[in-house]
Formats: structure tokens, sequence, C-alpha cells
């Protein structure tokens, strides 16, 4: 690992990059998960209903790459999803192995409403940055994800050796809150 800002006898949560940035996503989940609750889908359910609205990812596997969930998580997720009547799996008729996503009209009615719920969602959390503000942010944070991307695998870190660091993405950490029905509780 090379030097840098950060020195590990002098580190602190408190003046720590990784803490704001794990806080910053904390707090956007739950203000975005606020937001969506009356389309009965949680943050992370949007992402897939955006997927596919896009034509990002048609297949599990695709989605699971995309939006760098495990399979496991991701299969979860679909459930609950399906479940909940927003998407429908058929299998291909070219091969029947493969399973295919199509959203439901309800799926497609979410898809529709997600863009002005997501603009609402940021414009709050961005009260009181300007233009350029933003911009700033969009860049240096654009920088950060660079850097990890640069160094060969997106999960490197300089910490494991070379070939160490699992090819396998994992779900995000679930919201703090497990009463979420992302956790089975409602």
């Amino acid at each position: 690992m090379t030097d840098g800002h950060y020195k590990a006898d002098e580190i602190r949560l408190d003046t720590s990059l990784g803490y704001y940035l794990s806080k910053a996503r904390n707090v956007l989940v739950e203000r975005t998960d606020r937001a969506v609750k009356p389309l009965g889908l949680t943050a992370q359910q949007i992402g897939v209903i955006l997927m596919l609205a896009a034509h990002r990812a048609n297949t599990p596997f695709e989605l699971s790459r995309v939006m760098s969930y495990d399979s496991g998580s991701m299969t979860r997720l679909l459930d609950r999803l399906e479940k909940k009547g927003f998407l429908v799996r058929t299998r291909s008729d070219a091969d029947r192995r493969m399973v295919k996503l199509e959203l439901t009209p309800q799926g497609q009615e979410a898809a529709r409403q997600l863009p002005g719920i997501g603009a609402a969602v940021l414009n709050e959390q961005l009260r009181g940055f300007s233009a350029a503000d933003l911009a700033t942010l969009i860049d240096l944070l654009g920088r950060f994800i660079a850097n990890g991307i640069d160094s060969g695998s997106s999960a490197a870190c300089g910490l494991c050796p070379d070939g160490e660091a699992s090819d396998a993405p994992e779900a995000p950490d679930a919201p703090l809150d497990d009463s979420s029905p992302e956790n089975g509780k409602q």
C-alpha cells in the first residue's frame, strides 16, 4: 500500500472518509426508503425496477453483475419483488435453462414514478448545495471510485495479496432498521 492521507496510528472515526461515505449512503437509503414506501418498495428494490425498465439487464445473472450482488441475495430480492407483483420470471424460449425477467404493469408504473421520487429525494438531500458544489462532489466521488477500478479489481484495497480478493460481489449491507420489509418484518 502506498503512503497517503491517513496514518494507522492517527485515524479516527470522526475524520475518516469511510465513515462519512457509509453515513451518507445510510442517510440516503433511509430517506429513499421513506419516499418509496407508498409504492410498496424499498431503496434496495428500486435498482432492480430501474435496471429492468432501462433494459440494462433482463436475467438474474445480468442484474447480479450490474448491481454487484451475489446470486443468493439477488434471488431473495427477486423473490420479494415477484411476490409483491412488480416482476415476473419466465423461461427463455431459446434456452429453457435461462430465466428472463419482465416488469409487470405494476412494475412499469413504479418505474415511471421512480425518477420523480429520486429527484425529490436527491434535491432534499442536496439542500444548501450550489450547482458548483454538486459538480465538485460528483467529480471527487468519480475520482475516488476510479481509484478502485484502476487498481485492477473493484474489490482490491491493497490489503490482500494479489488473487485473494473475492471475484463474487456481495450484496450491500442491510439497512440499520431491521423492521423493514427486506428483513421479513413489516
